[in-house]
């Protein structure tokens, strides 16, 4: 995982942050923009975000992913709280729909499985009596990751950035690796859908979900960063992706997501079997 700078002025970003925050409210982008400038020159590992904020509201280049310092600090400080905001706020269900769209297509059981940004343990609890062996979850935050380890419901747990760690492993190959709410986090698919693959075996599945958008919004990259500073991707791109990956799409579904200020947040769940 790369390693962030934490050495900066916390009240001086604090005051850049907030001040480019309330530029954005007010509509006045232009400010907003040289705001979150400042934000940035004061720190570059960008623990807030401002490169996804600045994105959102059409004023930087849309990144590849989101920073990894502010993965981290947004799911280390909501993690205490992170079930009851998901689930029961949000109305997230993600891991249940991976768990119903396996049992409808009769796949399963498994060997074994890997849990990409397991988060707090949803995906392991919703899975775990379909696999007969180990499941091994990574997230990029610890705090995450200390709540999963007290589920018991992993056998190995590692602080991780997910293409990071798939690149690097030596273990497996996996029958199942799965990816739920990883993809609003990452913009450009083929590192992560590359590395996929090489970890999981002949005839494996990989199960994720997306926020989609339509081509027309996305535009030629097939991904953008979309009004809730999250990645949205268009299913014409997913499936190339995919299919540049060596991957053959079993079944993809029209979900909602998440709510988003009282809205659905139209998204696709896939099952795709490594060819």
């Amino acid at each position: 995982m790369t390693e962030t700078n934490n050495e900066f002025d916390e009240d001086a970003l604090a005051e850049a942050y907030n001040r480019a925050l309330a530029l954005e409210k007010s509509g006045d982008f232009d400010a907003a923009a040289l705001a979150y400038a400042q934000v940035l020159a004061l720190d570059p590992a960008d623990h807030g975000g401002a490169a996804v904020r600045l994105a959102a509201i059409g004023k930087g280049e849309t990144p590849e992913k989101a920073p990894e310092a502010y993965v981290e600090t947004l799911f280390d400080q909501h993690a205490g709280a992170f079930e009851d905001i998901l689930v029961d706020a949000l109305g997230y269900c993600v891991p249940l729909l991976i768990r119903q769209q396996l049992q409808m297509l009769e796949l399963g059981p498994f060997e074994n499985m890997l849990d990409l940004g397991c988060g707090t343990g949803l995906t392991g609890g919703a899975l775990r009596d379909l696999v007969a062996g180990e499941i091994t979850g990574l997230d990029l935050s610890e705090n995450m990751v200390e709540i999963a380890y007290e589920k018991e419901l992993y056998e190995n747990l590692y602080v991780a950035e997910c293409v990071d760690y798939l690149h690097e492993n030596e273990e497996g190959p996996f029958d199942i690796i799965t990816a739920a709410d990883v993809l609003p986090y990452i913009g450009a698919l083929e590192p992560l859908f590359a590395g996929v693959a090489g970890n999981i075996k002949d005839g494996g599945l990989f199960a994720f979900s997306s926020e989609t958008r339509d081509d027309a919004f996305t535009g030629a990259k097939g991904y953008k960063v979309g009004p809730s500073q999250r990645f949205v991707h268009s299913e014409t791109y997913v499936r190339r992706s995919l299919a540049e990956a060596g991957f053959d799409v079993l079944s993809i579904t029209d979900i909602n997501v998440r709510m988003e200020n009282g809205n659905p947040s139209p998204g696709h769940l896939v099952i795709a079997r490594r060819m």
